[in-house]
């Protein structure tokens, strides 16, 4: 056989590899549960294949999610804290109208596995139970600067309880607790309830609250702008509630203005 046959027609019309489908997703923590049971759905609904990375909102660590997209990490879409998504959309790092809320979340408490449950009913009984507490952690993300910086002064003990206080950085709140090495952590309900080893023991009080919105976005430099807005569209439609719900967020009522 020549070495012309083996170059005509017959050899070239072999297929080429179909290009695989896929979106990359860097989500935060808050809203990790409710997205790892909606990307299965939509992975077997529409066969786009989802890569999903994780890291904070904010923070100085490697995995933050700004410092991510500051190295040009692959990514498609991301989901955070709204106040971290708004910084990335302003700096142009989120594509301009693409900033959706998925879901509302709340700050709660949780101690060891087996510990006995602490007074959180009222804001004095949450003053009295830090005050008391040897060691307190708390995210180093959106509730965690909320709990350092607003409510520890709002309750008059940020010099009592700062000292024995910890931020962690990346790492789950309730791994911490569930390891002992804080007596009570702080954060966001969703992220509290996938942790084994711990008790949940609830919502702080409405009036120490923070309501954070857990929010998406198309990355700037995607090459795929129209398949990232289609997944946020189907992860604030209706089909998404009942899973939010389940994850301890509340799903987002109304979608962000351009």
């Amino acid at each position: 056989m020549g070495l012309a046959s083996l170059t005509g027609p017959a050899f070239a019309r072999e297929p080429k590899p179909v290009a695989v489908r896929e979106l990359h997703v860097v989500t935060s923590g808050g809203f990790t549960a409710a997205f790892e049971a909606l990307a299965k759905k939509y992975e077997r609904d529409t066969g786009v294949h989802i890569v999903t990375e994780h890291g904070p909102s904010m923070g100085d660590t490697p995995q933050a999610i700004p410092n991510r997209l500051a190295r040009h990490e692959d990514a498609d879409v991301v989901i955070l804290a709204r106040s971290g998504l708004d910084k990335l959309a302003q700096a142009g790092t989120v594509t301009s109208g693409t900033v959706t809320d998925l879901g509302l979340s709340k700050i709660a408490v949780a101690v060891k596995a087996g510990a006995p449950a602490p007074d959180i009913s009222t804001p004095d009984a949450v003053r009295a139970t830090l005050v008391n507490a040897k060691s307190v952690a708390w995210s180093d993300s959106a509730s965690g600067v909320y709990i350092q910086s607003v409510m520890l002064d709002k309750l008059g003990i940020a010099d009592q309880v700062r000292p024995k206080g910890r931020m962690i950085p990346a790492t789950p709140v309730g791994r911490i607790v569930a390891q002992g090495e804080a007596e009570i952590g702080f954060q966001q309900l969703s992220e509290l309830k996938p942790v084994q080893g711990i008790r949940i023991v609830g919502l702080l009080p409405d009036s120490l609250q923070k309501v954070t919105p857990f929010s998406a976005g198309v990355v700037a430099y995607s090459p795929h702008q129209a398949e990232a807005k289609a997944l946020i569209a189907y992860l604030s439609s209706p089909k998404a509630y009942p899973i939010i719900r389940d994850s301890g967020l509340e799903p987002a009522s109304q979608k962000a203005k351009p």
